[in-house]
């Protein structure tokens, strides 16, 4: 079997190096990393930080695109997503606290201008002060919105997505969760066909039975999608990263007090797998999970996500298991990390 390659939205870093390293050369070994397990194409994912360092994070992606010649064989970045600082105290997760403030298309230009023009996708917090604003601004501008690391109301998260906001990041992580009386950001998740859910699914972050009854909310996954959020480490063993102290233990990033989930540390073909392997999706739906439908959450489908004519020859190459046997970037074979 034989498909597109998995496009990753929301991911942090991979093979020992961060996104926010501020080192083009680190984004490259990320890239290729990533390809060679099944990921053609990433959002290199920014954490909160001061509005000074995010730009320079910004500076140091568009660095390492804007210097790949043609025989780059690595995963493409097809644009930045910006996951804070623009969040709640209250969902902070592992994200800095120290650096938490009001959206603000001011700071946003900043940043876009860093960036050279590549960001396509911004997370907040739905509450917050001028959400609303910064996310029709954004959509203005033609970048992607996402509500996450939040405790707004139902009603909140309606005015931000009526604004323009429309994803939902890691569904059910760092946010208020659903309830009869008061449904959320999970309610509004659930919702809301018009617009999309990142959702986790090491099995750890979010059980399975309410992976599948999200995907039911959204009709049947045309509006869900499986990102990694955290790639950095394969080793145990304590890091830092975005500022916070971090361990990694029994295949989970987690903060240094053991109490809070950092982040996952699965590749997105074995989350398409563990979709399968637990009876929730079809192998179908499962791919289309990590490839189409993440492409079009973030506005890069006229560049990834489905196999067409004139486009990269980047796919990937499975057994009838959905175990992946070799990967190719525009139609070389980068090979297999599991396998070689």
């Amino acid at each position: 079997m034989d498909r597109t390659g998995y496009v990753d939205t929301h991911i942090h870093g991979f093979y020992n190096h961060s996104t926010t390293d501020n080192d083009p050369e680190g984004i490259d070994i990320s890239s290729t990393e990533l390809a060679r397990r099944g990921t053609t194409s990433w959002l290199p994912t920014t954490f909160t930080d001061g509005v000074e360092q995010i730009k320079d994070a910004c500076a140091a992606i568009a660095q390492a695109d804007e210097g790949r010649g043609p025989d780059f064989c690595g995963a493409r970045i097809q644009g930045i997503y910006l996951e804070g600082p623009f969040f709640t105290m209250k969902h902070v997760g592992a994200q800095n606290p120290a650096y938490l403030i009001d959206p603000s298309e001011e700071v946003f230009d900043q940043w876009q201008e860093a960036a050279g023009g590549r960001i396509v996708k911004s997370a907040m917090a739905a509450e917050r002060d001028g959400a609303a604003a910064y996310a029709a601004a954004l959509n203005a501008k033609g970048v992607v919105t996402s509500i996450g690391h939040s405790d707004a109301t139902y009603d909140e998260c309606i005015a931000a997505i009526n604004a323009g906001a429309s994803c939902f990041t890691h569904t059910y992580n760092g946010q208020r969760g659903l309830h009869h009386r008061e449904p959320g950001v999970v309610g509004a998740a659930m919702s809301t066909p018009e617009t999309y859910a990142e959702i986790i699914c090491d099995g750890k972050h979010v059980n399975p039975a309410a992976i599948k009854a999200l995907l039911q909310a959204k009709a049947g996954s045309t509006r869900c999608s499986s990102p990694t959020a955290w790639l950095r480490r394969h080793a145990r063993g304590s890091y830092t990263s975005g500022g916070m102290d971090v361990i990694m233990k029994d295949n989970l990033c987690w903060l240094a007090d053991g109490k809070s989930i950092a982040g996952s540390v699965l590749t997105l073909a074995q989350g398409v797998k563990n979709i399968v392997d637990w009876g929730i999706a079809s192998a179908d739906i499962a791919i289309r999970m990590a490839t189409e439908v993440p492409a079009r959450s973030a506005h890069i489908e006229d560049k990834c996500g489905s196999i067409m004519p004139g486009r990269d020859a980047d796919f990937v190459v499975f057994d009838h298991e959905l175990t992946l046997v070799e990967t190719y970037v525009g139609g070389q074979s980068v090979g297999n990390a599991f396998t070689d």
